[in-house]
């Protein structure tokens, strides 16, 4: 057969779905379209068996060591998820509690992060971190166009001053909403956006500083008052007054936990918001992420929409409409749950195993750490210089098959050069579960380190993406 007529016969075979008729009842399709609705029904017992069959090709998401987002919480919160799944976040007016219970997680979090007037803040649940990311970005773009314009200047060119180290979320931001992405580049001896040269990169039409409160890549902390510091010598040399956003996503949720003494927050005056995502370190299913301002002045009021609930007006902001009410729930559940003293001890066990995964990896030959997981519970290291016939991305590729996910990957911009290997640790992470991990990770090391020849590469690599 030529290779033609093979592809033409592969693509046939895709498009049919294949039902064992172990699973079908009598009378059932044993064949369906893959990408065509099927004619007819089919009884819910034989659809979800092809659904479930399907998706346990994912693998198990306790073993995923790439993603920050929660895999793992306990049997009542199980019950509300389910209980609340049919909620919708955007109807204020059908589903009052939940708006209201919306209403009280946001200010908690105002509250753990030190807003100094809780009467005179604003804040939202939102879909992810993600979309708090944007709304805070997008605060800061129509408070610099409302100055400008106020002083009878120009709001062409706005511009946004971040790492080159930030997540793809504010690539997108500034993409989308018009903004030249200034990113200072992350070097050996300035890991992450710290203050240096930052005068370089600040002018007139900065519409704001972000500040990462636990890089994607390496887990490390974005010095928030270091840098507030430094926009205060360029404001005084130049008179350009920049505030900063907090993307928080991770570190919002650790950092009052379990590095008290760190003033990070609101605490810093020029702080104008903070996003975290309830779904990572908040420790909620995927779904929801929140964004909080310092006080109203710090949200235009052009962003916000007014809704009627229980006979009164109810401020609203959101990017996405119809979303999730569930997972607000599930926050607020969690918040009431674990209080302070269950976040802390949460979060403590984590770095705990974090630091003693790192401190264990520190001390394999062919390994050199980047950061140690002392912060958020995330660490990443890289292989020491030297002639070997396997790289991190083979030792990802070993571990995959033993069913854990270990992402190798290169860090960015002019430290591009330089592959790194990273572990989240999250709630659901033991000790006894990391304790297996290393044992895999010294066996693949092990075989490795003996290869005679390099590992034969068909395929060009494919880099995590964050």
């Amino acid at each position: 057969m030529s290779e033609m007529y093979r592809d033409a016969a592969a693509r046939s075979d895709a498009a049919v779905l294949t039902i064992n008729p172990v699973f079908a009842r009598p009378g059932e399709a044993t064949a369906l379209p893959r990408f065509e609705l099927p004619e007819a029904m089919m009884a819910s017992d034989t659809a979800y068996q092809i659904v479930h069959d399907e998706a346990m090709l994912d693998g198990n998401s306790r073993l995923n060591l790439a993603t920050f987002v929660s895999t793992w919480m306990d049997d009542n919160a199980q019950r509300l998820y389910a209980e609340a799944a049919d909620k919708n976040m955007i109807d204020k007016d059908e589903y009052p509690a939940t708006a209201a219970i919306e209403d009280r997680c946001w200010r908690m979090l105002a509250d753990l992060w030190h807003v100094r007037d809780p009467d005179n803040t604003i804040g939202t649940s939102t879909i992810g971190s993600s979309e708090a990311c944007m709304l805070g970005g997008l605060a800061l773009k129509r408070l610099w166009q409302e100055r400008r314009r106020a002083a009878g200047q120009s709001t062409e060119t706005p511009n946004l001053v971040l790492s080159a180290g930030v997540q793809v979320v504010w690539e997108k931001f500034c993409n989308y909403w018009d903004v030249e992405a200034r990113y200072v580049p992350v070097t050996e001896d300035h890991l992450v956006l710290d203050g240096h040269e930052l005068e370089q990169y600040v002018d007139e039409h900065t519409i704001g500083v972000v500040a990462i409160l636990g890089q994607t890549y390496t887990g490390l902390y974005e010095p928030v008052q270091q840098i507030a510091a430094k926009l205060d010598e360029i404001q005084e040399a130049t008179g350009v007054d920049v505030k900063i956003h907090v993307d928080g996503a991770s570190g919002a949720m650790v950092a009052p936990f379990c590095q008290p003494d760190l003033t990070w927050d609101f605490a810093v005056d020029r702080v104008n918001s903070i996003s975290t995502s309830g779904h990572k370190y908040g420790l909620v299913y995927p779904g929801v992420g929140w964004v909080v301002w310092r006080d109203r002045a710090a949200c235009p009021e052009s962003l916000i929409f007014h809704v009627s609930y229980l006979g009164g007006d109810m401020p609203t902001l959101a990017l996405n409409f119809s979303r999730p009410g569930a997972q607000v729930l599930l926050q607020y559940y969690q918040f009431l749950r674990l209080g302070r003293e269950g976040y802390r001890a949460v979060q403590q066990a984590s770095i705990d195993v974090a630091t003693y995964l790192s401190s264990a990896i520190a001390e394999l030959p062919p390994f050199e750490l980047v950061s140690t997981g002392d912060t958020i519970p995330v660490f990443a290291w890289k292989l020491v210089p030297g002639e070997r016939n396997w790289d991190l991305y083979d030792l990802a590729d070993r571990l995959r098959m033993r069913g854990w996910l270990v992402p190798a990957y290169p860090m960015p911009d002019a430290l591009s050069d330089l592959v790194v290997q990273r572990i989240v640790v999250r709630m659901g992470l033991s000790r006894d579960l990391a304790e297996l991990l290393l044992t895999a990770i010294r066996e693949e090391v092990d075989f490795l380190e003996r290869l005679s020849a390099p590992i034969p590469r068909d395929a060009p690599r494919t880099n995590f993406t964050h």
